[in-house]
């Protein structure tokens, strides 16, 4: 809220500052303040037709599902912040009796979604075929997950200190073939790293859900859900393609043994539990009409949030009131760690995704936890996420096509109890036997991309 207000007055000083249009916007959407939300998106789409420096490429995704917008502010943001730089052309060492060297940069080695995904693939890559090494610029938090990634790796380098280009020549020194940008344009990214050539081949993966719109970006990894053949010329990197799921898991993600009851959680005693965990800026006025509108059909059924912040519970509340329905049938939980968030999603009925930014981890969260998650895709990325996952996991008729068709979906299920269990039982048959969570089976997919890489 400070800094609202202080964006508020800095846009009375001096309205066209560069990006500050993108970052107030932003800032509303993280406290689900909706006021004349629409009157300053068309802003900002206005701003970026006339390629004004107005808004961060990430803070484009949970508003739009135009994977062109996306690609058109990359693009603008990389020119401004990020210009290809006068590298010397260099070739990988590899031979092919030689291991590839691939190196992961990020600055999140420590408890974070990117790592609670990943760390156990940096375990299973095959040593006689590849070399790992990780490049860490970010903090050094000394915690679980941290102490387990670093010695999964057979290098790895805190680089916080080095300048981009200095990080660069250093993976070049190091023999690095394939650079894994794990970070994109999200929080603590070091994109200048890859514009100074990291390596030979350097692929976006994972952190950021979108095209980079960088010369400098050589692939992105998708699967056919995520980027269908229709959508390849939205992206600048060329696509490469998983068999399965883009997603990787961990299988190892542990499921804290606490029996969780309704009361413990705030939630009440009777009635279906809708949950959504998703991040507050994820959730749009559309997204909350359907929501409330869910709510009006299921007598007795809550919605179940994530509070990430005070105000932006308030607002929610406030706009459940607006469209007829009590505030108290909106409840909030507060952050936990991850086994103890895993263990009380089991008891809500049905995950509501949002779009056009939908739930990526916590999609996986929840159906790791054995809960059914129903989603609707669009264009972007972003968008398309949980459909990819849901796939992956056997249960492709939680794929609407329509809001209203999510809407009638969530109300059929909150009112036939029965159908919603045969869901359940569905999902946990097919937890440990589908691809989504088979993180051998992942392991050998993204080595044979590496592997066909190195070969052309």
């Amino acid at each position: 809220e400070l800094a609202m207000a202080d964006y508020d007055l800095a846009l009375t000083i001096k309205p066209d500052y560069d990006y500050l249009k993108g970052v107030h916007f932003a800032t509303k959407m993280n406290i689900c303040d909706w006021s004349n939300l629409e009157d300053e998106w068309r802003t900002v789409c206005e701003d970026i037709e006339r390629s004004k420096k107005t808004i961060a490429p990430f803070m484009v995704i949970p508003i739009s599902n135009s994977a062109d917008l996306q690609r058109r502010v990359a693009e603008l943001w990389v020119k401004d912040k990020h210009p290809t730089q006068p590298i010397p052309m260099f070739k990988s060492k590899y031979q092919e009796d030689q291991k590839i060297c691939v190196g992961y940069f990020s600055a999140d080695f420590h408890e974070h979604a990117t790592m609670y995904l990943m760390a156990q693939l940096f375990e299973l890559h095959d040593r006689s075929k590849f070399e790992i090494i990780g490049f860490s610029f970010g903090p050094d938090k000394q915690d679980g997950m941290r102490q387990r990634v670093v010695v999964a790796f057979d290098q790895f380098y805190d680089v916080r200190s080095k300048t981009e280009k200095e990080i660069a020549e250093f993976s070049r020194d190091l023999g690095v073939d394939i650079a894994i940008d794990l970070k994109g344009f999200t929080l603590d990214a070091r994109t200048g790293i890859f514009a100074y050539r990291a390596a030979p081949i350097q692929i976006n993966y994972l952190g950021y859900p979108g095209t980079m719109g960088a010369e400098f970006m050589d692939y992105i990894i998708a699967d056919h859900i995520i980027i269908p053949e229709h959508l390849r010329g939205k992206y600048s990197e060329k696509i490469l393609y998983l068999p399965d799921c883009y997603q990787v898991n961990d299988q190892t993600r542990e499921i804290s043994k606490t029996q969780y009851s309704r009361e413990s959680l705030g939630l009440p005693d009777a009635g279906f539990i809708y949950c959504s965990f998703n991040a507050n800026y994820k959730i749009t006025p559309n997204v909350f009409d359907s929501w409330m509108n869910i709510l009006h059909h299921v007598d007795g059924s809550v919605l179940w949030l994530l509070e990430d912040n005070a105000k932006a519970a308030s607002n929610l509340k406030n706009e459940a009131q607006k469209r007829g329905i009590d505030p108290r049938r909106i409840v909030f939980a507060q952050q936990a760690p991850l086994s103890e968030h895993l263990a009380r999603q089991q008891v809500a009925d049905l995950f509501l995704d949002a779009w056009p930014c939908n739930a990526h981890t916590t999609t996986s969260d929840a159906l790791w936890a054995g809960l059914p998650v129903l989603t609707f895709p669009g264009e972007s990325f972003a968008s398309r996420v949980a459909a990819s996952l849901i796939t992956a996991i056997g249960l492709p008729e939680m794929i609407m096509t329509s809001t209203e068709e999510y809407e009638n979906t969530a109300i059929y299920y909150g009112q036939n109890s029965k159908e919603l269990l045969n869901l359940r039982d569905r999902l946990a048959a097919n937890r440990l036997s589908s691809s989504l969570f088979d993180s051998k089976r992942f392991t050998a997919n993204i080595e044979l991309l590496y592997l066909e890489l190195m070969r052309q």
